[in-house]
């Protein structure tokens, strides 16, 4: 009897009584929303637990953000949501719990000349906003994330709490997972077909630009053709690198067969400008190794590739090869002739531009907030030629400044390195980011995600690994 009583306490109770209130108000909802409700429902459940995990530790924002940058552009097929302001909310979230939990003595970190260029060009893109060319501020507020937002917030957050060692090989994981599932699912669809959304997605926006000669130009869960045999590249080029030097058996499987299937996922998405990212990464990789069988047998094995492609017909009736073929001969691309008088175009326009014509004016944005103008009717067609017509000649001098500081620095401190499985690691994010730096000429990878999410952080991990490897020494000697 006792224990009865003891049961049905005032504190028991009260908790009865909410459980039984939610319970009421869960079912009204869900008879009355369906299914809908119900998944809204688990969605601000699921959000929840993650904004607190958010809140203890704001390291989790970047791997969450990593997540939403290989999902978000495949959801859009299936859901009306804008789902990219997702990364704009945890990308803010983030930060904003990072300056609460931060020392401001650890905000020392950020006095660097990355993080210089970085600001630097970022405080450019905001004076767009006094550009004396006419724009939409609306049309700036949204292109500004990719041409400089998500750069300064993600560089700021890696520089504070995503900066060791054991990070970097967690960025590898959730990197090379994220694009192993991604060519794996790019395969399902070559092979065995588009879902209902995908087919409706390519009949609607994209069946001109991904059915080629009755080709599909495979896109996988990514927002085109275009990014996903970027991303595929970029990941072959790593897994490719960080294979060669691991001991672990399990690891090495995992990277060769996770950089040759990214591989075939390049070739299968016919985007001839992702050829250039291994082309140039080794490349880059044979130089920085500083061994000569490497060198001599890496550049063997490249030129016959190259070869093959600009001197022979071999393989001429299978459409992949073609399609490769014709990045390698572009004077008889008809869409990069298209291409050169589509820049002379803007050459004649931004003449007496120095500034551009402002952010948000070209490309999908100028088409939507300013349609008709000639920036608006003229595809850029490349993220240099894009940031060419928003900012100008001026703008571009500032980011190529940025990106010269990035590569020579990192070159220097790497070539110099010791070797060590931390100067592979470095090597081959060095080596990928070479890559997509001129594959990004072609198409405007470094607007996009996640090819834009992954190069923010691998060019801050480039700037702090040859320094780790300082510490590791000091902490010898004084040990």
């Amino acid at each position: 009897m006792n224990d009865l009583t003891s049961i049905f306490t005032k504190k028991n109770t009260i908790t009865f009584l909410v459980m039984l209130g939610a319970s009421v108000a869960l079912s009204y909802l869900i008879a009355q929303g369906g299914f809908i409700a119900l998944v809204g429902l688990l969605g601000l459940m699921v959000g929840s637990f993650l904004l607190y995990r958010v809140a203890v530790h704001p390291a989790y924002g970047i791997v969450l953000t990593l997540h939403i940058a290989f999902s978000i552009n495949g959801l859009g097929r299936y859901v009306d949501f804008p789902f990219g302001l997702l990364t704009d909310f945890m990308l803010v979230i983030t930060l904003i719990v990072t300056l609460f939990h931060v020392k401001r003595k650890d905000l020392s970190i950020l006095n660097n000349g990355l993080m210089a260029f970085v600001g630097v060009w970022f405080l450019y893109t905001v004076m767009q906003l006094f550009n004396p060319e006419p724009h939409s501020f609306e049309a700036w507020f949204y292109a500004v994330r990719a041409a400089s937002l998500y750069l300064i917030i993600s560089v700021v957050l890696v520089f504070l709490i995503f900066n060791t060692e054991k990070d970097l090989d967690l960025f590898f994981r959730i990197w090379l997972t994220g694009s192993l599932l991604g060519a794996l699912y790019g395969i399902k669809q070559l092979y065995l077909g588009l879902n209902a959304a995908e087919q409706y997605w390519l009949a609607t926006k994209g069946a001109h630009t991904h059915m080629i000669f009755g080709q599909l130009r495979v896109f996988s869960f990514y927002s085109d053709a275009g990014q996903y045999g970027a991303i595929m590249a970029y990941t072959a080029v790593v897994g490719t690198i960080l294979a060669i030097r691991v001991s672990t058996v399990g690891k090495k499987i995992f990277f060769i067969i996770t950089a040759l299937l990214c591989f075939y996922g390049m070739i299968i998405s016919g985007t001839r400008g992702a050829l250039f990212i291994p082309l140039v990464g080794f490349t880059t990789y044979f130089i920085l190794s500083k061994n000569t069988r490497v060198l001599v047998t890496g550049f063997i094995i490249l030129g016959s590739a190259f070869a093959l492609l600009k001197f022979t017909y071999i393989g001429e009736a299978n459409y992949d090869i073609r399609r490769m073929r014709s990045a390698v001969n572009p004077s008889e691309d008809v869409s990069f002739q298209v291409r050169l008088k589509n820049q002379e175009k803007l050459g004649t326009y931004l003449a007496d531009k120095p500034f551009g014509g402002g952010i948000g004016t070209i490309g999908y944005w100028g088409q939507k907030f300013s349609p008709g103008t000639v920036l608006a009717e003229t595809p850029p067609d490349s993220w240099y030629v894009l940031l060419w017509g928003e900012t100008g000649i001026v703008g571009l001098i500032i980011y190529f400044a940025m990106l010269l500081y990035i590569l020579i620095r990192s070159f220097w401190k790497i070539f110099n390195m010791e070797d060590s499985m931390l100067k592979q690691k470095l090597m081959a994010i060095f080596s990928g980011v070479t890559g997509i730096i001129v594959a990004s000429y072609g198409n405007p990878i470094l607007g996009q995600m996640p090819c834009s999410i992954h190069f923010y952080l691998c060019i801050v991990f480039l700037y702090l690994g040859p320094e780790w490897l300082e510490n590791r020494k000091q902490e010898t000697l004084t040990s």
